[in-house]
Formats: C-alpha cells, structure tokens, sequence
C-alpha cells in the first residue's frame, strides 16, 4: 500500500491547483534561518543552535516533502535527511569534502570522468531539498547557479574528441531543477555528438517534488532515447501515491527507472524499514540498483553505518526478498577505483 501524504498546514492557505505545480513549490521552499527557527518550534527559533550549521552548509526543503513528517520529531527518518543537524559541522578525522576525487578528474568545469566509457555533468549545484548526506556539499559553499551555454560547449568539445564516452550522467545538484526548455537544448547538444549512445539522468524530484515529472517532461525525455532515469527513495514512507504516478509517467514515456538508496543511520538501517523499502519499489516498478554504503564526506558522520551491519542486513535479506528487490550493497571508491561489492562471507 502506497504511503499517505499528510495535509499540511500551509496547503489550506495556497490557491487551488498551487500545491500541484511545481514552480510554486520550487519558489516556495523553505530555507532561511528564520523559516527553520519557525519549523521546529518557538524556543529553538529562539536560541537558533542550528545558525553556525547554516553558516556554512545550505538548507531547503520543500513544502511537499515537508508535508510527509512533523519536522518537530527529532527521529523522524525524512526529518534527518533534511533538517540541519549541528552534527554536521562535527568531523572526524577521516572525513573530506571531496572524497571520491571527483574535482582531480574534472577535465573542464562541470565536467567529472572518472571511468573510461562514462562521464558526469554536474548542470547545477542547486536542489529542491538539500540532503544532509549529500556526497557533493562541498558545491553548496557557492550560490545557487546552473552551467552557462559557454560551459556546455566547452564539455561537449570535449566528449566530442573523447570516443571512448558512450554514457553521459547528468547530476548535479538536480538538473530538473532547470526548466524544459533549458534542460532539452542540453540534452539535444550533447545527445547529437555521434559516440553518445546512452544518457543518464540523475534525480531526486520524483521523491522530494514529484510535481516536477510532468507529461511535458517526460514527453522531452523521451525524444532523447536510449534515457535512464535514477532516483533515490530511501524509506518506504517517501513513497506516496504521488511519487508512485510520477514514475509512472517516467515508465510509460519508455524511460526505465533505477534507486540508488544510500544506508543512512535512523532512517534505513534496520532490515524491516529496508524490507519496507525495497517491497515498495518493486511495487511501483522501480528497480533497486545500489544501496551504498554512505561516503565519508564532511559533515555526514552521523549517517554512517558499520559495513559489517549493513553486510548483515543484505544477508538476511538475501534469505527472505525476492532476488527482483535486492539491490547491490556497494562502496564507491576514490579516484578511479569504482564501486566495490560489499556482499556477505556467506554468499562469496
């Protein structure tokens, strides 16, 4: 059963139709100090802990997302992925901004290639919600911003003269962030670059704006097929009946869907919750792809996960789930190493 979406209080003051369009929800996230203050309740709005958080990691949520948790419970697994918590600005001494060296293999600006056959566009550095565990908040120090028409070019000149690039894997940020229109002249100029024969898009909208996966946009996508598109459900409660029709959409444009769960502490490290999870997108046609185990990116201490918990819990779910729901448990590696299997003894 698909989860139900709690009525928030500010849907009942917006005009008819508003709550259902994305842009009114993209312009109305909640991000400011004073807004989080608001959030979670008058005395924490007074001291304001969470301001030296702020002061150096940005924040948005939208009022969509906010409507699926009371923001006020502490432990609430969506609360966690994207309230500002002052651990964040705690580090360990293993931890970095850049963990998996994607700035050392950046060729051009915007551009990531960290694997012979496949590269990344980071269009954006800008989300709907910004997630805690994100493995690129080193790019939230800058402001909101998209890559230039001039930046485009630059990366396409260069996969243009790299023939080895069969795959281009637009991330960010989120590039539906950016409207239809730009989005497309995109997707056209790097798609009519003979070598390219399959495009990735990388998005969290479906879980945390599903108003953004429109016909029009599915209708765009699907003219620049071969697309995949990969999401990031990470708890069954994220899957609302309003998710489940935005993939729908996505699926019947012919654009097949993968998750990529990261394991995160308090929101999906017990084997029920992922059970949950993973029955949930077999549901709805979504296939789990990775659950990756959570990088060492500072300011994400608190999310991660002993690897031989999570080995265990693939264990028992190995034994119980059907083999459509089991994704890979996985590690990415710095550089150019890749993602490393990290499966059960038991199952080597």
């Amino acid at each position: 059963m698909l989860t139900k979406k709690t009525t928030s209080r500010q849907r009942t003051r917006i005009a008819p139709g508003q709550w259902d369009d994305w842009r009114w929800q993209f312009r109305n996230r909640h991000r400011t100090p004073d807004g989080l203050g608001e959030l979670l309740g008058a005395e924490t709005a007074q001291a304001n802990p969470l301001r030296r958080v702020l002061g150096v990691y940005r924040w948005a949520v939208t009022p969509y997302y906010l409507s699926l948790f009371d923001p006020r419970d502490e432990a609430d697994p969506l609360r966690l992925q994207c309230i500002p918590d002052e651990r964040e600005i705690t580090f360990s001494a293993g931890s970095s901004e850049d963990p998996l060296e994607e700035d050392t293999h950046s060729p051009v600006p915007g551009l990531i290639r960290r694997y012979r056959d496949r590269c990344l566009v980071t269009v954006t550095n800008r989300c709907a919600v910004y997630c805690r565990h994100c493995n690129r908040k080193r790019l939230w120090h800058r402001e909101e911003y998209a890559l230039s028409d001039i930046e485009i070019e630059a990366i396409a000149r260069h996969i243009a003269k790299t023939p080895s690039i069969r795959e281009i894997i637009f991330s960010g940020g989120d590039p539906l962030t950016l409207s239809d229109a730009r989005l497309e002249r995109i997707l056209a100029r790097l798609r009519a670059i003979p070598h390219v024969e399959i495009l990735r898009i990388g998005s969290r909208m479906p879980v945390v704006l599903p108003m953004r996966v429109t016909e029009r946009l599915c209708s765009t996508l699907r003219r620049y097929r071969p697309v995949w598109f990969l999401t990031q459900f990470n708890h069954p409660r994220e899957i609302t009946r309003e998710a489940a029709q935005a993939c729908e959409r996505l699926l019947t444009a012919g654009i097949p869907i993968l998750n990529q769960s990261v394991l995160l502490r308090g929101v999906n490290d017990d084997f029920r919750t992922m059970q949950d999870l993973l029955h949930g997108l077999e549901r709805i046609c979504v296939k789990p792809y990775y659950l990756f185990q959570c990088d060492p990116v500072r300011g994400t201490d608190h999310f991660r996960v002993e690897i031989w918990e999570g080995m265990r819990m693939m264990e028992k779910l190995w034994k119980t789930t059907s083999g459509l729901c089991i994704p890979r448990y996985v590690a990415d590696m710095p550089g150019t190493k890749g993602k490393v299997p990290l499966q059960p003894v038991s199952f080597l």
